[in-house]
Protein backbone atom coordinates (compact mmCIF):
# COMPACT_ATOMS: atom_id res chain seq x y z
CA UNK A 1 0.00 0.00 0.00
CA UNK A 2 1.38 3.52 -1.52
CA UNK A 3 1.71 6.22 0.97
CA UNK A 4 -0.11 9.55 -0.62
CA UNK A 5 2.73 12.57 -0.12
CA UNK A 6 0.34 16.02 -0.48
CA UNK A 7 2.59 18.32 -2.40
CA UNK A 8 3.72 21.51 -1.12
CA UNK A 9 1.78 24.63 -2.11
CA UNK A 10 4.39 26.28 -4.36
CA UNK A 11 5.11 23.36 -6.32
CA UNK A 12 1.47 23.30 -6.85
CA UNK A 13 1.28 27.36 -8.55
CA UNK A 14 4.18 26.25 -10.52
CA UNK A 15 2.63 23.53 -12.18
CA UNK A 16 -0.79 25.38 -12.23
CA UNK A 17 1.36 28.17 -13.89
CA UNK A 18 3.59 25.90 -16.39
CA UNK A 19 -0.07 24.64 -17.61
CA UNK A 20 -1.62 28.12 -18.44
CA UNK A 21 1.85 29.36 -20.60
CA UNK A 22 1.14 25.98 -22.49
CA UNK A 23 -2.78 26.22 -23.16
CA UNK A 24 -1.60 30.47 -24.18
CA UNK A 25 0.68 29.29 -26.66
CA UNK A 26 -1.49 26.77 -27.74
CA UNK A 27 -4.22 29.10 -28.59
CA UNK A 28 -1.58 31.52 -30.38
CA UNK A 29 -0.33 29.19 -32.56
CA UNK A 30 -3.52 27.96 -34.07
CA UNK A 31 -3.84 28.05 -37.59
CA UNK A 32 -6.80 29.64 -38.39
CA UNK A 33 -6.51 32.60 -40.13
CA UNK A 34 -8.06 35.97 -39.11
CA UNK A 35 -10.88 37.27 -40.90
CA UNK A 36 -9.24 39.08 -44.35
CA UNK A 37 -5.63 38.10 -43.60
CA UNK A 38 -3.85 36.06 -46.83
CA UNK A 39 -3.17 32.20 -45.64
CA UNK A 40 0.24 31.52 -44.41
CA UNK A 41 0.50 28.78 -47.79
CA UNK A 42 -0.31 31.71 -50.12
CA UNK A 43 2.73 32.92 -52.52
CA UNK A 44 4.20 36.32 -52.51
CA UNK A 45 2.31 38.30 -55.25
CA UNK A 46 4.02 39.23 -58.32
CA UNK A 47 3.40 41.00 -61.50
CA UNK A 48 0.80 39.47 -64.40
CA UNK A 49 2.97 38.74 -66.87
CA UNK A 50 0.08 39.87 -69.41
CA UNK A 51 0.04 43.30 -67.43
CA UNK A 52 1.54 45.90 -69.96
CA UNK A 53 5.21 47.20 -68.95
CA UNK A 54 5.22 51.12 -68.55
CA UNK A 55 5.48 53.06 -71.89
CA UNK A 56 8.83 54.55 -72.17
CA UNK A 57 9.18 58.93 -72.55
CA UNK A 58 9.06 59.51 -76.27
CA UNK A 59 12.19 59.91 -78.41
CA UNK A 60 10.99 64.16 -78.66
CA UNK A 61 10.62 64.41 -75.11
CA UNK A 62 13.33 62.65 -73.50
CA UNK A 63 16.44 63.51 -76.72
CA UNK A 64 16.46 66.36 -78.78
CA UNK A 65 16.16 66.12 -82.10
CA UNK A 66 19.42 67.53 -84.26
CA UNK A 67 19.43 67.79 -87.75
CA UNK A 68 23.15 67.66 -88.92
CA UNK A 69 24.61 69.20 -91.67
CA UNK A 70 25.63 65.79 -93.33
CA UNK A 71 21.89 65.83 -93.77
CA UNK A 72 21.23 68.47 -96.43
CA UNK A 73 22.11 68.29 -99.99
CA UNK A 74 25.49 68.99 -101.19
CA UNK A 75 25.83 70.51 -105.03
CA UNK A 76 27.88 68.39 -107.45
CA UNK A 77 31.36 70.16 -107.63
CA UNK A 78 30.36 71.62 -111.27
CA UNK A 79 27.28 73.28 -110.54
CA UNK A 80 28.77 74.28 -107.30
CA UNK A 81 29.35 78.63 -107.01
CA UNK A 82 29.31 78.93 -103.57
CA UNK A 83 29.62 76.11 -100.58
CA UNK A 84 26.68 75.74 -98.57
CA UNK A 85 25.44 77.84 -95.81
CA UNK A 86 23.55 78.34 -92.66
CA UNK A 87 20.16 79.77 -93.47
CA UNK A 88 17.39 81.03 -90.82
CA UNK A 89 14.95 78.85 -91.34
CA UNK A 90 12.15 81.88 -91.70
CA UNK A 91 14.36 83.11 -94.50
CA UNK A 92 14.76 80.30 -96.09
CA UNK A 93 11.28 79.30 -96.52
CA UNK A 94 8.97 80.51 -99.33
CA UNK A 95 6.45 82.55 -98.83
CA UNK A 96 3.05 82.94 -101.10
CA UNK A 97 -0.40 84.51 -99.34
CA UNK A 98 0.60 83.64 -96.81
CA UNK A 99 2.86 81.30 -94.08
CA UNK A 100 2.13 78.16 -96.04
CA UNK A 101 5.67 76.83 -95.49
CA UNK A 102 5.77 77.50 -91.71
CA UNK A 103 2.59 75.48 -90.43
CA UNK A 104 4.63 72.60 -88.51
CA UNK A 105 2.56 73.00 -85.77
CA UNK A 106 3.55 71.66 -82.18
CA UNK A 107 4.68 68.22 -83.62
CA UNK A 108 7.77 69.71 -85.08
CA UNK A 109 10.70 68.19 -83.42
CA UNK A 110 13.25 70.00 -84.93
CA UNK A 111 13.88 72.62 -87.81
CA UNK A 112 17.11 74.01 -89.52
CA UNK A 113 17.80 75.38 -93.55
CA UNK A 114 20.78 75.96 -95.88
CA UNK A 115 21.51 77.13 -98.51
CA UNK A 116 23.62 76.36 -101.82
CA UNK A 117 24.07 78.41 -104.89
CA UNK A 118 24.77 77.07 -108.61
CA UNK A 119 25.89 77.62 -111.49
CA UNK A 120 25.77 76.23 -115.20
CA UNK A 121 27.91 73.49 -115.64
CA UNK A 122 31.34 74.28 -117.49
CA UNK A 123 30.97 77.97 -116.59
CA UNK A 124 33.78 80.46 -115.80
CA UNK A 125 34.29 81.20 -112.72
CA UNK A 126 33.80 85.20 -113.03
CA UNK A 127 30.25 84.42 -114.10
CA UNK A 128 27.47 85.34 -111.80
CA UNK A 129 25.53 82.67 -110.22
CA UNK A 130 22.64 81.29 -112.00
CA UNK A 131 20.56 80.65 -108.75
CA UNK A 132 20.39 78.99 -105.57
CA UNK A 133 18.08 76.97 -103.87
CA UNK A 134 17.23 77.28 -99.87
CA UNK A 135 16.39 74.03 -98.47
CA UNK A 136 14.20 73.61 -95.27
CA UNK A 137 14.19 70.25 -93.14
CA UNK A 138 11.54 69.50 -90.61
CA UNK A 139 11.24 66.32 -88.48
CA UNK A 140 8.06 65.95 -87.04
CA UNK A 141 6.69 63.40 -84.32
CA UNK A 142 3.56 61.06 -84.91
CA UNK A 143 1.91 61.59 -88.14
CA UNK A 144 2.89 65.13 -88.12
CA UNK A 145 4.74 64.79 -91.13
CA UNK A 146 1.55 63.57 -93.44
CA UNK A 147 -0.11 65.99 -91.92
CA UNK A 148 1.99 68.93 -93.19
CA UNK A 149 1.86 67.78 -96.49
CA UNK A 150 -2.08 68.03 -96.19
CA UNK A 151 -2.16 71.25 -95.14
CA UNK A 152 0.24 72.42 -97.06
CA UNK A 153 -1.91 71.11 -100.21
CA UNK A 154 -4.91 72.61 -99.10
CA UNK A 155 -3.17 76.05 -98.23
CA UNK A 156 -1.71 76.09 -101.76
CA UNK A 157 -4.87 75.32 -103.62
CA UNK A 158 -6.89 78.42 -101.92
CA UNK A 159 -3.58 80.69 -103.43
CA UNK A 160 -3.74 80.34 -107.13
CA UNK A 161 -1.78 83.63 -107.59
CA UNK A 162 -0.53 86.89 -105.48
CA UNK A 163 1.22 89.84 -105.57
CA UNK A 164 4.98 90.75 -105.54
CA UNK A 165 6.36 93.65 -106.41
CA UNK A 166 4.01 94.71 -108.02
CA UNK A 167 3.64 91.63 -110.08
CA UNK A 168 1.17 89.03 -110.53
CA UNK A 169 2.70 85.56 -109.88
CA UNK A 170 0.67 82.63 -110.83
CA UNK A 171 1.19 79.35 -108.43
CA UNK A 172 0.48 75.53 -110.15
CA UNK A 173 0.71 73.04 -108.02
CA UNK A 174 1.09 68.77 -108.99
CA UNK A 175 2.30 65.78 -107.76
CA UNK A 176 5.81 64.66 -107.96
CA UNK A 177 6.21 60.83 -108.46
CA UNK A 178 9.13 58.61 -107.45
CA UNK A 179 10.62 60.96 -105.06
CA UNK A 180 10.30 59.87 -100.89
CA UNK A 181 6.86 58.96 -99.32
CA UNK A 182 5.18 61.64 -101.34
CA UNK A 183 6.22 65.01 -103.06
CA UNK A 184 4.68 67.80 -104.34
CA UNK A 185 5.59 70.30 -107.17
CA UNK A 186 5.24 74.04 -107.18
CA UNK A 187 6.06 76.32 -110.28
CA UNK A 188 5.57 80.10 -110.09
CA UNK A 189 5.70 82.75 -113.01
CA UNK A 190 5.71 86.11 -113.61
CA UNK A 191 6.41 88.85 -116.02
CA UNK A 192 9.85 89.11 -116.68
CA UNK A 193 11.76 92.11 -115.61
CA UNK A 194 15.13 93.69 -116.29
CA UNK A 195 17.33 94.76 -113.92
CA UNK A 196 15.79 98.16 -114.42
CA UNK A 197 12.37 97.09 -113.34
CA UNK A 198 11.44 97.27 -116.95
CA UNK A 199 8.80 94.49 -118.33
CA UNK A 200 10.67 92.50 -120.97
CA UNK A 201 7.34 90.91 -122.35
CA UNK A 202 8.81 87.53 -121.61
CA UNK A 203 7.93 85.44 -118.02
CA UNK A 204 10.08 84.25 -115.23
CA UNK A 205 9.54 80.94 -113.50
CA UNK A 206 10.80 79.46 -110.59
CA UNK A 207 10.00 75.77 -108.53
CA UNK A 208 9.64 74.73 -105.00
CA UNK A 209 9.75 71.29 -104.50
CA UNK A 210 8.48 68.89 -100.91
CA UNK A 211 9.16 65.62 -100.49
CA UNK A 212 8.52 63.96 -97.18
CA UNK A 213 10.74 61.11 -96.24
CA UNK A 214 9.40 58.93 -93.26
CA UNK A 215 8.99 61.26 -90.63
CA UNK A 216 10.84 64.61 -92.08
CA UNK A 217 9.96 67.09 -94.76
CA UNK A 218 12.00 68.77 -96.98
CA UNK A 219 11.50 72.17 -98.48
CA UNK A 220 13.52 72.91 -101.85
CA UNK A 221 13.17 77.10 -102.92
CA UNK A 222 14.81 77.91 -106.03
CA UNK A 223 14.80 81.30 -106.68
CA UNK A 224 16.61 82.13 -109.75
CA UNK A 225 19.34 85.10 -109.72
CA UNK A 226 18.13 88.76 -109.43
CA UNK A 227 14.88 87.69 -109.95
CA UNK A 228 15.46 86.08 -113.08
CA UNK A 229 14.24 81.87 -113.83
CA UNK A 230 15.86 79.12 -111.91
CA UNK A 231 16.58 75.93 -113.48
CA UNK A 232 14.33 73.00 -113.30
CA UNK A 233 16.43 70.42 -113.86
CA UNK A 234 18.90 71.32 -111.65
CA UNK A 235 16.17 71.68 -109.18
CA UNK A 236 15.20 68.13 -109.66
CA UNK A 237 18.61 66.64 -109.46
CA UNK A 238 19.03 68.60 -106.23
CA UNK A 239 15.85 67.50 -104.67
CA UNK A 240 16.17 63.91 -105.55
CA UNK A 241 20.17 63.86 -104.38
CA UNK A 242 18.35 65.45 -101.00
CA UNK A 243 15.52 62.89 -100.24
CA UNK A 244 18.35 60.11 -100.79
CA UNK A 245 20.81 61.87 -98.79
CA UNK A 246 17.54 62.38 -95.72
CA UNK A 247 17.00 58.73 -96.09
CA UNK A 248 20.45 57.59 -95.42
CA UNK A 249 20.85 59.96 -92.45
CA UNK A 250 17.63 59.11 -91.03
CA UNK A 251 18.75 54.94 -91.53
Amino acid sequence: MSRYTPLPMARTRRALALLGTVALAAACTTTEDPPGSAPATTAPATASASAPPTDPPSPSASTPVTIPTSAFVELPAELRKSPRRTTPVEEALPKLCGNEFGTGGRQVTASAAMTVTYQKAGEPSSNVPQGMIHQTIFTFGGDGASGYLSRLRTAVQACPSYDQSGNRVTVKSQALPGVGDEALLLTRTWPETSLNGERTGETASSQIAVARVDSAVTVFDDQGWEGTSGNPAILDRVVRDGVRVIDTWQR
